[in-house]
């Protein structure tokens, strides 16, 4: 989350209400950072924040994020009947924990975590939490192996490609382990098997493999990865575990390109999370984690609560929680099964890669990435008066969200656009953003390089 600080200006802290609102002798301004001495009417406390919301994107047009936008009426209503629910209160609302518990199952199987049953996983907050608590069970598998034989168990490093989302490099500097970031480049943009096998030593507590590069969209080799740190375990006894980061692709994957081998079915994979509230289709707010077996997860972490009499493991950082979120999932389970999650996430693809193309037509624009993995590519400016960030600027006027960014480190020379395509964006809006993208660059061609010229005409 954002930090906020604390301010003082008077001179900017009232809100005004507009005269409709009020009556004669009522308050007709309230501070905005401190609380009025009375309350409102609500139907005017609404209109006030309603206005307010005006100046947030729309975002249904955001193609910077990977987050849901969209769900069925039927998945709203209930998210509705159930943001009351406190997910930890398994006691009382023991049908919602039943949820989750199929939830679990459902991606479990979905990852190939074989018929044994002994797969273990909970819903979290969102990819995030779910990635520390991944970490937390790697840095403590690590620590148990180490103190065992006796070692020192002091030095604790992570090894991912440079590309990996921040929340990883927040796990290592939250829980004190050194983050190995492997460079990248030119010839590969992801953590490749050969440089994540050189970066592993005796300290290493496992290695991240990406399936969808948030920079690119690209999956990262995870068998590859996986046979390079056999053959590490078999010459040196370094025997370092691998951890999925699915935000996105554990969603995909398994639905689009389902003879890639990414999952369980590699042995040293043992944990995998995923984004629900991204390509599981559910609105911001849940996230999930698989463990490949019990053994995976340390018992140390788990904490057991009261549950209908009995004893439930709890493997959490936060706590209280809704349930809707929890409950839209298997909604989305049971609404689509796997061939309607296959066809929502082929068109995904398929617009991606038709939108990739038609870019592509356009002159001053090059592909950096097609959309070939996440339903998501990226492109830079090639010999034109202008960058990245004029272009996003123009298409914010038209109301579209494209960010601009740098690649990592080593690439960081190299500024892109990428757009993300979600359930919900047609062809026909990708169409409309193409025909806005000619003619952002016939206006660039002819404006001053920095400002998007928009001008009023009667």
């Amino acid at each position: 989350m954002p930090l906020h600080k604390h301010e003082t200006d008077s001179a900017t802290d009232q809100l005004q209400i507009r005269p409709q609102f009020t009556q004669l002798g009522e308050i007709s301004e309230v501070p905005k950072l401190r609380l009025a001495p009375s309350g409102m009417p609500a139907a005017t406390a609404y209109e006030i924040v309603h206005d307010e919301l005006l100046l947030d994107g729309n975002a249904r047009l955001n193609l910077a994020t990977f987050v849901t936008t969209w769900m069925e009426q039927d998945a709203e209503r209930l998210m509705a009947e159930c943001s009351a629910k406190n997910m930890i209160d398994k006691d009382e609302y023991p049908q919602t924990a039943e949820l989750e518990r199929r939830c679990v199952n459902i991606l479990a199987d979905l990852w190939h975590a074989g018929e044994e049953g002994g797969a273990t996983g909970c819903s979290t907050t969102g990819s995030s939490e779910a990635c520390m608590l991944g970490g937390l069970a790697l840095k403590f598998l690590w620590r148990q192996r180490r103190q065992a034989a006796g070692k020192s168990a002091e030095r604790p490093n992570l090894v991912m490609g440079a590309n990996v989302q921040v929340c990883w490099e927040k796990f290592c500097r939250y829980w004190d382990v050194e983050a190995r970031l492997v460079p990248v480049g030119p010839v590969a943009t992801c953590l490749t098997a050969e440089a994540a096998a050189a970066h592993c030593d005796e300290n290493t507590i496992g290695v991240v493999a990406v399936m969808g590069s948030t920079y690119d969209g690209a999956y990262e080799p995870v068998a590859s990865i996986a046979g390079a740190l056999d053959d590490l375990a078999a010459s040196s006894g370094v025997d370092v575990p691998i951890h999925v980061d699915g935000a996105s692709g554990g969603f995909i994957a398994p639905f689009l390109d389902p003879n890639v081998e990414w999952d369980f079915r590699l042995p040293r994979v043992h944990s995998i999370n995923a984004s629900g509230h991204k390509y599981g289709l559910v609105y911001p707010g849940v996230g999930w984690i698989i463990w490949r077996d019990r053994a995976a997860l340390p018992e140390e972490l788990v904490f057991n609560v009261d549950y209908l009499g009995g004893q439930m493991p709890t493997f959490a950082l936060n706590f209280s929680r809704p349930g809707a979120q929890v409950v839209a999932q298997y909604y989305n389970f049971l609404r689509l099964g796997a061939h309607g999650f296959r066809q929502v996430q082929h068109a995904s693809r398929d617009t991606a890669r038709w939108l990739s193309q038609e870019v592509a037509r356009l002159e001053p624009f090059e592909l950096v990435s097609s959309g070939d993995g996440i339903p998501a590519f990226a492109f830079r400016v090639r010999e034109a008066p202008y960058t990245v960030y004029d272009v996003s600027d123009a298409l914010r006027v038209r109301g579209w969200l494209v960010p601009a960014y740098t690649m990592p480190p080593a690439l960081d020379d190299v500024a892109v656009l990428r757009i993300v395509v979600r359930n919900g964006f047609s062809r026909d809006l990708a169409s409309l953003l193409v025909d806005d993208l000619k003619r952002i660059d016939e206006r660039l061609r002819g404006a001053h390089p920095g400002r998007a010229d928009v001008g009023f005409h009667h």
